[in-house]
Order: structure tokens, then C-alpha cells, then sequence
């Protein structure tokens, strides 16, 4: 090896040690000064001072510094994926794929080439080409991240059941991985199978104990089966890692809803509003609370807020017609029925239109209420005798009316 080879490799090595150990500010000198020795042509200098802008947050300059690294040596496939992941950072998707589409044409198959190539797709809704990309990088050398971001996508374009066999695909790769194992379980939850999913998230938390993401989704289960004190436990831990999650304070607020303590679920749930303020699902509980405790004039509020931040959740404008009647204003009330109904689609809520029947026969109006009460009794007679079971006030509640009604 030549003295100016020699020369050269102890210099990169000197500046990859100051790099690694992040003495940016003494490796930007050095790197300075080399450039300056080489006209501005020593490919590895300008290389690390881009990862240094970028580390900083200076895409843009880390971007220019990558392309003149590329344009010193363009065959580098390491120079071209950096400024695809520039280009990436910076939102430029389209052009971040036509640079990783270059870098393939040199060396051997690369994961991460096909991995970020992927993620761009999927940022541009091709998710058809993001499928494939990613399946290809899985070929290539299995990751966790690969498989994670693969059922993102599937998760995306809403089929679920793909998802759910990407997720047990990488959980043969990594059994005892945290993140799949929430993922997965929040997926089953999301279909409705609450008893799978609290075995994943229960298996999740046995390898990361204080995970918060994976307490809040395991606490909401035991909260639906209305065992809120375990669930208050469970959020205790999640609430010192993340004291400051609007989700957390939310399920908190309803916890104490279920124990009947109001106004400490209106407090908790004003602190996830303060939060998250654009958090429907916040707006529509305190709706809630404040609807069972007789303050119709904030329930209104907060369920109107609820229906401009998600104006496609239909219960939200049937218990928006509950607190307008209870504030004599039928005209309204009816109005949000109707949309409550209308939003519902088919087969229908039953519970829409016995509510609705209520209020017309509480306003005199008894032919409209025994439409609405018939079209009540046909949508409860198809349901199931367990989800009838379930709910036995409902039966009564309309029984009775039928009765008034001479039905």
C-alpha cells in the first residue's frame, strides 16, 4: 500500500472515531481541513459531515453533501442510499424512489434499498407496489421492521386478516419481540376478538413489563369486562412513562365513570381534552358524563364537538337528540334521529329508534312513534336471544311503550 493510501486511511478512520463517539464539533474541524488539503474531493469527509448535518436536522445541506459525495464516485451504492433517505426525510417520495431504482442497478440485492423503497410507495398510496417491495426485502433478510411496516399496510387498505398472518409470519422470526406482539394484539382487538388479543398483549407484557402502549390496550380490555379497579392498577404504571397521553387520561376518566366517581372522571377526562384536543372519542365521553349527571347544556357541547371532529360516528348524534330533548328542543332532536338513523345504514341500531319513539309519544306525537317502535321490534326481533339478553331494560323500556302506544 502506498504512503498516500496509508495516509488517507488513517485520516477516514480518525473521523469515523470522531464521529461514532459524536465529537461532531472537533470532527467538522478535522473534516474541514481535509477538504481544504483535498480541493474538496475527499469522498468519506464529505460523507460523514452530511450524516452530521442530518443528525442536526439540516436535510436539505446533508442532501447536497450526499449528491456531491455521489458525484465524486457515483457507483456508491452507500452515497445513493443516503440521499434516498434524504430525499425521503424531506417528502420527496417520487424522487427518493427513482434514486433507490439507481441504486439497485450496483451490487447484490439490498434489504434496506428495498425496505425504504417500500415505505415511499406506502407514502404515496401505492400500496400495491409497497406489498411487493416489502415482501421482497423480507426475501432478502427477514426484520422486524420490514414485517411491522408490511402489515401497516395491509392494516391501511383495511385487510385485517393479512395483516394478522404478516404479524404471525415475523413472530416465527422473533417469538418473544414486545412491539409484534402489541401490534398483533391491538389488531384483534380492533376485530373485535378481545380474548386473543388480551392473550398477545399479556405474552407482550411478560417481555416488557412497562410498556405503556401495551398497558393502555391490555387496561381497556379488563375495562371493558367492567373490572375497573385492575384497569386503574394498569394505568398507574403506564401513567409515570407516559404522564402526558391523552389516551391514558381518557380510559382513566372512564374507569372512574364505571365506579360512578363524576367528578373525577370529568376531571381526568378534561385533562385528556387539554391533551388531546382534537381527540373525538374524548369530546363524545364527556358528553357522556355529562349527560348522566344532568348538565345537558355541556353534554350538548361536548357531543357537538364530538360530531365535528368524527361526523361519521352515528351514536354521537343519537345521544346528541337525547340531550336536545332533555333541553325541549324537539325540533332539533329529531333532526339528529333522523341523521343518527340515517348514519347507522343497515340492518340499523335498534336502540335509535326505540329512543326515537320515546320522544314522540313524550311530544304527543303517537302515529310517529309507533312507526319508529315497529321499525324498534323488527330489528330486535332478528337479533340474537344473547345480544337481546344482554341488554334486558331495552325489551322492557319498549314493552312499556307498546303498551302505551295500545300496541
Amino acid at each position: 500500500m502506498s504512503s498516500l493510501a496509508q495516509q488517507r486511511d488513517k485520516r477516514n478512520y480518525q473521523l469515523h472515531l470522531l464521529f461514532t463517539r459524536q465529537e461532531f464539533e472537533e470532527c467538522l474541524k478535522q473534516i474541514d481541513k481535509v477538504l481544504e488539503e483535498t480541493d474538496g474531493l475527499c469522498e468519506y469527509a464529505i460523507y460523514i459531515k452530511a450524516l452530521i448535518m442530518r443528525h442536526r436536522g439540516k436535510i436539505q445541506e446533508s442532501l447536497a453533501l450526499f449528491q456531491q459525495a455521489t458525484a465524486i464516485n457515483p457507483h456508491n451504492v452507500a452515497n445513493l442510499k443516503q440521499v434516498g433517505r434524504s430525499l425521503y426525510l424531506l417528502g420527496k417520495h417520487k424522487a427518493a424512489v427513482d434514486v433507490y431504482e439507481e441504486a439497485q442497478k450496483f451490487g447484490a440485492p439490498d434489504w434496506e434499498i428495498m425496505h425504504n423503497k417500500g415505505l415511499c410507495y406506502m407514502y404515496l398510496k401505492q400500496y400495491d407496489r409497497a406489498i411487493e417491495s416489502f415482501r421482497v426485502a423480507i426475501d432478502i433478510q427477514p426484520h422486524d421492521s420490514t414485517f411491522l411496516q408490511l402489515g401497516k399496510v395491509y392494516g391501511m387498505m383495511d385487510d385485517y386478516s393479512q395483516a394478522i398472518n404478516v404479524y404471525m409470519e415475523a413472530l416465527e422470526h422473533s417469538p418473544e419481540n414486545p412491539e409484534l406482539l402489541t401490534t398483533l394484539g391491538l389488531l384483534f382487538l380492533r376485530t373485535n376478538d378481545n380474548p386473543r388479543a388480551f392473550e398477545y398483549l399479556t405474552t407482550s407484557l411478560t417481555h416488557d413489563p412497562r410498556n405503556p402502549r401495551t398497558i393502555l390496550a391490555a387496561g381497556s380490555i379488563i375495562q371493558d369486562q367492567s373490572d375497573m379497579d385492575v384497569a386503574l392498577v394498569k394505568y398507574r404504571v403506564a401513567a409515570v412513562a407516559t404522564p402526558n397521553s391523552p389516551q391514558l387520561w381518557n380510559n382513566i376518566g372512564m374507569c372512574f365513570f364505571g365506579k360512578q366517581r363524576y367528578i373525577a372522571a370529568i376531571a381526568c377526562l378534561k385533562k385528556a381534552l387539554y391533551l388531546g384536543p382534537f381527540e373525538w372519542i374524548i369530546s363524545y365521553n364527556l358528553g357522556l358524563v355529562h349527560l348522566h349527571t344532568g348538565q345537558y347544556a355541556s353534554a350538548f357541547h361536548f357531543f357537538s364537538a364530538s360530531v365535528n371532529l368524527k361526523p361519521d360516528f352515528a351514536h354521537s348524534y343519537m345521544y346528541l337528540a337525547v340531550t336536545l330533548a332533555r333541553l325541549d328542543d324537539y325540533d332539533n332532536a329529531c333532526a339528529a334521529y333522523d341523521k343518527a338513523i340515517q348514519m347507522a345504514g343497515m340492518p340499523g341500531e335498534p336502540v335509535f329508534h326505540l329512543n326515537y319513539a320515546i320522544l314522540q309519544y313524550q311530544s304527543k306525537q303517537h302515529d310517529a312513534a309507533k312507526v319508529q317502535l315497529h321499525a324498534f321490534r323488527a330489528l330486535w326481533g332478528d337479533m340474537d336471544e344473547e345480544a337481546r339478553r344482554a341488554d334486558p331494560e331495552i325489551g322492557e323500556q319498549a314493552a312499556l311503550l307498546g303498551q302505551l302506544l295500545g300496541m
